[in-house]
C-alpha cells in the first residue's frame, strides 16, 4: 500500500513544510518498497512541482470548501482519498493542522499513530519502526507500529527536502466533502517572516533586553540574517512581545538550523522547546548562565555591545559578498 502525504498550503501557496513532507513520504515509501503520492486540498497552484520531491502521483481535491481548515471535514476527505488510492500510511506535518488530524485519522482508519517523528521509518523483518524524541528532546524512542494502516506526523526541519524526480501531472479527485459544523468568519495570520515552526534561522531574546524599547536590536539582527524572531516566556508574559513568539516547553517547540539566544538564562522549560536546534549560539554576560551548557557556541559579554557589533559585521559581510 502506498504512502499518502498531505501537502499543506496557505493562501493557495505551498509552505516549505510541504516539500519536506513529500520528500519524507518518498523516503518512507522507499523503505517500505512502495510509492508516494501527495494530496492537495482546496485552492492551490503549482501542485505538479511536488513530483520533484518524490511524489509519483499528485491528487487534488479542489473544492473551495476546503480553503478553510476544519479537522472533521479534512479527516473525512483524507480518509476517502486514502481508500481510493489504496494508501496504508498517511503522513501529515506536526503543525497545528496536522496535530488536529492525527488522532481523528487514526480512529477513522483504525490505524496506529505516532506523533512528532523525526526520522525515516525502518522496516525490519516486516515490522515498521519509527523514531521520535521523548522527554522534551532529551532522549529518543523507537516505536513499532504493527497495524496495517499507519498515521505519522513529521516534526518540522527534520530533513532537508531534495529534488529526486520531475514534475508530475495533477489528478483531480472528486470526493464527498461534508458540510462543516463550524463556520469560520475571519482568519488572522501573521504575514511576512517564516513561521517559527518552519524557520531555519531564529533570533530569540529574554529579560536581558531590559524592556521592549530595546527590541530593535533583535529585529535589526534578524532582518540582516533573514531570521524569524522569538522570545522566552517571561518576555511574552510581560507583553514585551506577542505570545506566538514564545518558544519553550509551554510555547512553540522549534528545530531551526541556527538558534541565537540573547539575554536568556536557559531554564529547563526554555531548553525543552529549542534543544533540537542544530546549532545554538548563546550571548549572555553571566558566564554561569545554564544556557552555555547546551550551547554549541557562547559569547560572554554585554548584549548591548555584542549584538550591534554582530549586526554590523553581518552587514559588512553581505556588502562584500
Amino acid at each position: 500500500m502506498m504512502v499518502l502525504v498531505l501537502a499543506e498550503t496557505q493562501n493557495g501557496q505551498f509552505k516549505k513544510a510541504a516539500y519536506e513532507l513529500v520528500h519524507y513520504g518518498y523516503q518512507t515509501a522507499q523503505a517500505m518498497g512502495t510509492s508516494c503520492a501527495a494530496l492537495v486540498l482546496g485552492t492551490a497552484t503549482g501542485a505538479e512541482v511536488l513530483g520533484k520531491y518524490g511524489a509519483s502521483k499528485v491528487y487534488h481535491v479542489s473544492d473551495t470548501a476546503l480553503d478553510q481548515f476544519d479537522s472533521q471535514v479534512y479527516t473525512a476527505v483524507i480518509a476517502q482519498v486514502a481508500e481510493k488510492a489504496g494508501a496504508g500510511t498517511i503522513v501529515v506535518g506536526h503543525t497545528s493542522l496536522g496535530k488536529s488530524l492525527l488522532g481523528r485519522l487514526a480512529v477513522r482508519l483504525k490505524a496506529g499513530s505516532v506523533p512528532a517523528v523525526n526520522a525515516v521509518p525502518v522496516v525490519d523483518g516486516g515490522v515498521f519502526k519509527v523514531r521520535k524524541p521523548v522527554f522534551s528532546g532529551k532522549a529518543f524512542a523507537t516505536y513499532e507500529v504493527r497495524s496495517d494502516k499507519k498515521v505519522l506526523s513529521l516534526m518540522g526541519n527534520s530533513l532537508q527536502p531534495q529534488e529526486v524526480g520531475s514534475e508530475v501531472a495533477v489528478e483531480a479527485l472528486s470526493v464527498d466533502v461534508p458540510a462543516p459544523k463550524v463556520t469560520v468568519k475571519e482568519v488572522k495570520r501573521m504575514e511576512g517572516r517564516t513561521p517559527l515552526p518552519e524557520a531555519e534561522l531564529v533570533v530569540s531574546a529574554g529579560r536581558g533586553m531590559k524592556g521592549p524599547e530595546n527590541w530593535n536590536l533583535v529585529e535589526d539582527l534578524a532582518e540582516q540574517m533573514g531570521a524569524t524572531t522569538a522570545c522566552s516566556r517571561p518576555v511574552a508574559d510581560a507583553d514585551w512581545r506577542p505570545h506566538h513568539e514564545h518558544v519553550g516547553q509551554t510555547g512553540v517547540a522549534i528545530r531551526p538550523n541556527l538558534y541565537i539566544a540573547i539575554g536568556i538564562s536557559g531554564a529547563i522549560q526554555h531548553l525543552a522547546g529549542v534543544n533540537s536546534s542544530k546549532t545554538i549560539v548563546v550571548i549572555n554576560k553571566d558566564p554561569e548562565a545554564p544556557f552555555f551548557k547546551a550551547a554549541d557556541y557562547g559569547v560572554v559579554g554585554d548584549l548591548f555591545d555584542v549584538v550591534p557589533r554582530l549586526t554590523e559585521s553581518i552587514k559588512k559581510f553581505k556588502a562584500a559578498n
